[in-house]
């Protein structure tokens, strides 16, 4: 779809999904619009490319952009955070909600991009990113675990669910008994559905991925029993239990990964990689889905790449016995 023709997935409880349409792709990054009572409330935002797409999706649900009360943005990798700073711009009526740890890099974008820039390299920022825009102190909200906001008749709460990054926060709805998890609870593509139901993985993007938490994450979110939780990697899943019992097993496969090929630098990701590919192959076939391995890189290459990398950091961490980095 182009931006002129959003995507838009009607859920209920006032909740709609909305295809960001990120790097290109189709129904594998989503936005989320929360509207009660006339207020309305973006997660996850996508980069700059995807904002005309937002602002097409309001204008076609018939919303003001007057009527966005929040922008909250799960944590500040760029494929949920890169767009804030110019939706912001957008929308002046709004505040961005935003991890305690992840606020400077909103206000001040500069090191968020040189880390970013790190892992893709410096075309692909340019071509999927475009330049970061700072969002105005004053307009930043810092929510701490267990912090609420009142959206219409609603309540989000805030909570702290580290494990994908340390300026990861979840979002449960109380209307809709929902849970917006970011990268929290995996990620589940649409495409990868078949008779046996949704299929998930755990994300495991560097540099912060901590296995052990995220398996208390993910045990937090499904304590909670909601209804549904809605992923950015891409939207609704609502057989919680399940999935979460995945989730579990997953991490202890990546931590499994990761010791096999444990070193003191993280140099480990291409024999990562290859275990990854295995584990996900094997994964998929059990799942009724048979994948080429050519089939495989062109559907999941990028995720491939990205929790190689991931566990390869966090391996390297636990060869030299330090403390998750504090830093983005």
């Amino acid at each position: 779809m182009s931006a002129n023709t959003p995507t838009i997935i009607p859920f209920e409880h006032g909740i709609y999904g909305i295809d960001t349409e990120f790097a290109g792709t189709t129904m594998m990054d989503a936005s989320h619009l929360i509207v009660d009572s006339g207020e309305a409330a973006f997660v996850d935002v996508g980069s700059n490319f995807s904002i005309p797409v937002l602002l097409k999706a309001l204008e076609q649900l018939g919303l003001d952009r007057s009527q966005v009360r929040y922008v909250c943005v799960t944590h500040v990798h760029l494929d949920h955070a890169g767009g804030a700073g110019l939706i912001m711009e957008e929308l002046p009526d709004a505040q961005l909600v935003v991890h305690p740890r992840g606020a400077r890099h909103m206000i001040d974008p500069g090191a968020l991009y040189e880390g970013a820039r790190q892992v893709y390299g410096t075309e692909t920022m340019k071509r999927h990113y475009g330049e970061l825009i700072p969002v105005p102190r004053e307009r930043i909200v810092e929510v701490q675990d267990g912090n609420t906001l009142t959206l219409g008749k609603r309540t989000l709460t805030f909570l702290d669910t580290p494990g994908h990054a340390l300026h990861h926060y979840c979002i449960h709805d109380s209307t809709a008994n929902a849970v917006f998890s970011g990268d929290t609870f995996g990620i589940s593509y649409r495409f990868l559905d078949s008779a046996m139901g949704e299929f998930i993985f755990p994300a495991a993007t560097p540099v912060q991925f901590d296995p052990a938490r995220a398996h208390e994450s993910v045990d937090r979110l499904a304590g909670l029993e909601p209804d549904a939780i809605y992923l950015t990697h891409f939207s609704q899943v609502r057989n919680i239990r399940a999935l979460a019992r995945q989730l579990h097993s997953d991490l202890d496969a990546y931590a499994d990964i990761g010791r096999r090929h444990m070193s003191t630098a993280a140099d480990q990701a291409r024999p990562i990689r290859d275990d990854l590919k295995t584990l996900f192959r094997q994964r998929l076939e059990d799942h009724g889905l048979a994948f080429t391995s050519e089939e495989l890189e062109a559907s999941l290459g990028l995720d491939l790449d990205l929790n190689s990398k991931g566990i390869a950091v966090w391996s390297a961490r636990q060869a030299r016995q330090e403390p998750s980095k504090t830093k983005v």
